[in-house]
């Protein structure tokens, strides 16, 4: 028998498109894909991805061309965003929460002459038409590709041709498709897949294939030859429906889908001992969910902070440091941060400031946007090396270990003093009425800006309790950080994949 692809991983550089046909032959009857009503074998995968990526070839796609995908998450999604990146084009997944017009000029910037869509999509764009060429429904994905048995042109990448392109999850305007490369992803992928993955990991992937937090463990997956699990929709009861029949080992998760789960009054009677690594990434993960997950969930815990665009990873082993939950751990190897103030000067340890990083896994930049690109980007004065600005304020502690404040955008300047939400926040969270807190900055006369919470309150609080939480809150806040208001909602208003949409709570004040 051949040796293993895995072998391959140690390579500084290598083809991802070349790993899937090699997995193929090396396990053709393992288990790649599942979506919850078909299974697809390594064989079958790998024969499917040529067939499609041949089409897409025969079809004109050029080197670097995007190949757009718009729907639920499948294994037709999963071959198509795979055929892509075989064919040398790339992976463009559109952003199904987005407006029809949004969805035009993010098809538009990506330059695809291809469009994959699915038959919900379809139907709920009704009569508008997104500027694409070719429209194939994903349901129609096997009489799209090549004949059986045809093998697509070689294609060798470089370590700067593009493997996909995400869009960011802005709520306004046309989001920035963010352009990663082969290389980028060969160096973040390799290095995830030699710390806990093998041919017999199985992933439980239930955020979206246009997400980079799902890439963070299916790319991984499947770089070493295991089986990725895909969920078009989280749903408490049939994640962990599946993740205990089928045996998962590892899964992504964001903060929002871990609480829901520990609030599931059934979830010890689910047998989730098949797990070895749980993940989670793109929202705040607040110490006591971590602590929680601890206690409840077999196998490690691992946190991923950072940016879509690259800079710095932190990789926060949980199980490792339960000291230290209120952090997200420390920089991943070869990946370095500063934090600097207000002047772009670099910061001592213990002070906060804006959390600036680079490493080997930074992006190619913003596609069509270089004015953009360049204004993500800090020059360090010291030698003129270039690192992304993280968009988050924060601090390192004596042990290296990095400790979030807040979004550089999200912090409220009140009377000249700046204000970060997550101090508030943190008291107005001591409460025991209070489940879920967030602080916003809101205009005011008096003070430039002025601090309002909104709360999302137990069973059995009213809102007549809102005065006396936020009196108590106050009472342990500093005078200039006092909250002025505070607001009782159902449920904070959420992207995707857990991000907290602080626009929209502004938006509750001014309506």
């Amino acid at each position: 028998m051949a040796s293993s692809p895995a072998e391959r991983l140690d390579a500084e550089f290598g083809s991802f498109p070349g790993l899937i046909a090699a997995w193929g032959a090396y396990q053709a009857d393992a288990p790649a894909l599942y979506d919850g009503t078909e299974a697809l074998s390594w064989g079958e995968v790998a024969g499917k991805v040529e067939r499609i990526a041949a089409r897409l070839q025969a079809d004109g796609l050029e080197r670097g061309q995007a190949v757009a995908i718009l729907g639920t998450t499948c294994n037709a999604y999963a071959l198509v965003y795979l055929a892509a990146i075989r064919a040398g084009g790339c992976a463009a997944p559109l952003t199904t929460s987005a407006s029809p017009d949004q969805l035009k000029g993010m098809a538009l910037d990506s330059g695809a002459i291809h469009l994959f869509i699915d038959q919900a999509k379809l139907d709920e764009l009704g009569d508008f038409k997104l500027p694409v060429a070719n429209q194939i429904l994903l349901s129609e994905l096997d009489t799209f590709m090549a004949p059986e048995g045809t093998r697509a042109a070689p294609f060798e990448p470089a370590d700067r041709d593009p493997l996909n392109i995400i869009y960011s999850s802005g709520t306004t305007g046309i989001p920035k498709g963010i352009v990663h490369s082969h290389g980028m992803r060969w160096r973040q992928m390799t290095f995830r897949a030699a710390l806990n993955y093998g041919t017999d990991s199985r992933t439980l992937c239930s955020t979206p294939l246009y997400s980079n937090t799902t890439m963070a463990v299916f790319l991984p997956t499947l770089y070493s030859g295991g089986c990725a699990s895909l969920m078009g929709k989280f749903d408490v009861q049939k994640w962990l429906e599946r993740a205990a029949a089928e045996r998962i080992t590892h899964t992504m998760l964001v903060p929002v889908q871990y609480r829901r789960l520990m609030q599931f009054a059934q979830f010890d009677a689910y047998d989730l001992s098949s797990m070895r690594m749980k993940y989670c990434t793109s929202a705040p993960f607040p110490a006591d969910l971590k602590a929680e997950v601890l206690a409840r969930m077999p196998g490690g815990l691992i946190e991923i902070y950072g940016m879509t665009e690259g800079g710095v990873a932190c990789i926060f082993p949980v199980h490792e440091h339960p000291d230290k939950l209120h952090t997200v751990g420390f920089p991943a190897p070869g990946h370095f941060l500063k934090v600097i103030d207000e002047n772009l000067r670099e910061v001592p340890p213990g002070q906060p400031g804006e959390l600036v990083g680079k490493s080997p896994t930074m992006m190619l930049g913003y596609k069509n946007q270089p004015e953009k690109t360049r204004e993500g980007y800090w020059i360090d004065p010291a030698d003129g090396s270039t690192w992304q600005r993280m968009g988050d304020i924060g601090r390192l502690d004596a042990d290296g270990f990095v400790e979030l404040v807040g979004r550089t955008k999200d912090v409220i300047i009140s009377g000249g003093f700046n204000i970060f939400p997550i101090d508030l926040e943190t008291e107005l969270l001591k409460d025991a009425r209070v489940a879920e807190a967030a602080v916003v900055g809101m205009p005011s006369d008096q003070w430039g800006e002025t601090p309002v919470g909104f709360v999302v309150l137990k069973g059995g609080t009213s809102e007549g309790d809102l005065d006396d939480i936020r009196t108590i809150a106050n009472s342990r806040l500093g005078k200039t950080q006092r909250v002025s208001a505070l607001h009782a909602i159902a449920e904070m208003p959420r992207s995707h994949i857990g991000k907290l949409l602080k626009t929209e709570l502004r938006e509750l004040v001014t309506r």
